[in-house]
Order: C-alpha cells, then structure tokens, then sequence
C-alpha cells in the first residue's frame, strides 16, 4: 500500500511538472508574429495634436488596430534621449544618452556593444536573424549618432521627409526587410519655429498623416500590407517654441500599431513608455530579448 501510495504522488508530481513545461512553452514566444516591421517616427508629434488636426490615416489605424495616446516620452522629452529609448529597450540610465542632440552617451552606456553603442533592436536582429535585412532612413542627422552603422543594410539621411520615406519605401520594396526605421523631422520643425498648437503646427501634421496614408497604400499596391506591421509613434511633443519640459503637453506621444496579426482593440489601457517599442519589434520577429532591457513587449496587442 505504502508502494503505491509513493507511486501516485510521484505520478502526480511528474505530471504537474510536465504541465508546468507546457505552459512556459505556450507562454515563450519564438515563431514571428509578422515578416516585417516598419517604425515611423514623427519627430515633435504630440499625443494632443489628436484633439484639434484632422488625421484619417492615424485614426484608420487606430480602429483597425490598437493605440494609445497616453504613451510617455521618458525625461529629459527632447530628441536623442527619447529615439535612443525607443530603439534601445532601455531609458537614459542606461543607454547614457541625455540631451536633445546627443552624440555620444554623456554618461557610460551599462553595456557596450556593437558599434560601441548601446546594443539597439537592430544588433538583436543582426544576432538572431542573420540573413534578415534592415535599413534607417532619418531627415534628422541626429539619429546617425544612435544605431549601429556598421550592421544595417540602409543608413539614408534625407534633404527632406518626401526623400527620406521614398528611399525608405524603395529600399523596402526592393529588399523586403525585417525592420525599417523611418525617422520623419516633422512637425517638430513647426513646433521649434512656429510654436506647438499653432495653425502651421497642426498643418504639418496633418502632412505627415498624408504621407502615412501614402506608405499604407504602397504596401497595399505591392500585396506587402499583409505581411507587416506599422508602428507610429514620436519622441515627445512640445510647449510654445520648445520642449524637454515635464508637462503631458510635453511628455505623452502617440503610440499605434497596425497590420499583419495586431487585433483591433482599439484604445490600450496599458501604460506604455518609449522603451517599449524596442522589445514590441523584436516580440513581433520572434526575437529574445537581452535581460539588461528595461521596456516590455506590448503584446496584448497580437491576435490570439
């Protein structure tokens, strides 16, 4: 009696154990959600330009997929600091940039990597999926300083944003990349020389809707749309002539993710900081992700 009650209670221990098994492994994530990723950056698009500019090509991502307008630049919300988050998985304590047109990290990157960088999602890509291509293409000179050259297939910095999302779109038809970053100078140029919530501004942005509205149809016409996802999103918004500051003006940007395998949710209730973005891309390729990342993956965001 006393053999089979230890049998019973290893039998149930072995199963329990093999149950867990299955549920890591159905929780693990290594098959790709999507073949291809672009990321368009609007340089100084403000979460609030929502509320007054007319947007049809954002909001018809909105609906068909999942936003928020509640997403958060991290501190100081200027440029480097914020595009280094967003492709690094990790805020300036670490990545070590932080000021507006960094070049170098003004304090010590945690961990040196490639390039003698701060690893971004473009190493994780170069890492995991070696035969995969990938391609930048910014109008802001600053975001050369922030990836690393050596590895990417384009590193386009553009006279202007028509020329930047051109080259970007015929680098994407041509070589069907993994990931593409395209890196837009406005409205932030309004926003510096204008002023934030001013007509000019909320024309700019209205352009740059237009110009999304254009690479959505490109990938249509090109039967692309159905294996990619578009992620929109910003570094920060602005007050008066400037930014940098700590208001919500400031500090919240768009974040909206449409396309191959993104549920239409709608509104994301889920609090969401720019490092995020990085490991949402390599979630989204079926990468791993390096433990010294600070961002999560947004993945309530994929279709079960």
């Amino acid at each position: 009696m006393k053999r089979k009650l230890i049998f019973v209670v290893v039998f149930i221990s072995l199963l329990t154990i093999s149950c867990s098994k299955k549920i890591v492994q159905q929780n693990s994530h290594s098959e790709p959600i999507t073949k291809h990723v672009i990321l368009i950056g609007s340089d100084g698009f403000g979460a609030y330009a929502f509320d007054k500019a007319k947007l049809p090509n954002l909001r018809m991502l909105m609906k068909d997929g999942a936003y928020s307008l509640k997403a958060r630049s991290v501190l100081p919300s200027s440029s480097a600091v914020n595009w280094a988050s967003m492709i690094m998985g990790s805020g300036p304590e670490l990545h070590g940039y932080t000021e507006w047109g960094s070049k170098t990290p003004e304090l010590p990157s945690r961990i040196i990597g490639k390039d003698s960088i701060y690893p971004t999602i473009f190493s994780l890509i170069d890492e995991q999926l070696p035969n995969a291509k990938m391609g930048v293409s910014y109008t802001w000179n600053g975001i050369g300083y922030l990836f690393e050259k050596s590895i990417v297939d384009l590193n386009y910095n553009g006279a202007s944003d028509e020329k930047t999302i051109k080259t970007a779109m015929d680098f994407f038809l041509k070589e069907k990349p993994a990931f593409t970053f395209i890196h837009l100078s406005h409205p932030d140029n309004e926003g510096h020389e204008i002023g934030h919530n001013t007509p000019e501004y909320f024309t700019a942005v209205e352009k740059v809707d237009g110009q999304i509205g254009g690479v959505i149809s490109t990938l249509q016409q090109n039967n692309m749309m159905d294996d990619t996802v578009i992620i929109f999103t910003s570094d920060h918004g602005g007050v008066g002539k400037g930014h940098g500051g700590k208001t919500l003006l400031e500090v919240e940007i768009p974040w909206i993710i449409y396309g191959k395998n993104i549920a239409n949710k709608g509104k994301l209730e889920k609090s969401i900081v720019t490092y995020d973005t990085a490991p949402t891309i390599a979630y989204l390729l079926g990468l791993k992700t390096p433990d010294f990342w600070r961002g999560k993956a947004v993945k309530e965001v994929v279709k079960l």
